[in-house]
């Protein structure tokens, strides 16, 4: 896989903010096939920075309902991402 599919979009919400100002942690939504050596390739090579750690968290489809339909959501692959101390990524900088 390329390093622009595996990575879809970053996550921006108050959680993720907060992880960006503490811990230089970045969250991401990824590609559910790809594993952490793949992620960690692919944010190196499209933002140009050292990765440190990878955690990977896989949600299951939650059940939802509109009236008398009902069906599932999709599952969602989230990577929280550890960056070295002089690194940043300047899309979430605000």
């Amino acid at each position: 896989m390329l390093a622009s599919e595996i990575i879809k979009r970053p996550i921006i919400t108050e959680k993720s903010m907060q992880l960006v100002e503490n811990e230089n942690k970045y969250t991401f939504s990824v590609d559910k096939r790809a594993n952490k050596i793949q992620i960690k390739r692919a944010i190196e090579e499209l933002f140009e920075v050292k990765v440190l750690d990878v955690n990977v968290i896989n949600t299951k489809p939650k059940k939802k309902r509109v009236g008398q339909y009902q069906g599932y959501k999709s599952q969602v692959s989230k990577a929280i991402v550890q960056l070295g101390e002089d690194d940043k990524i300047e899309i979430f900088s605000s």
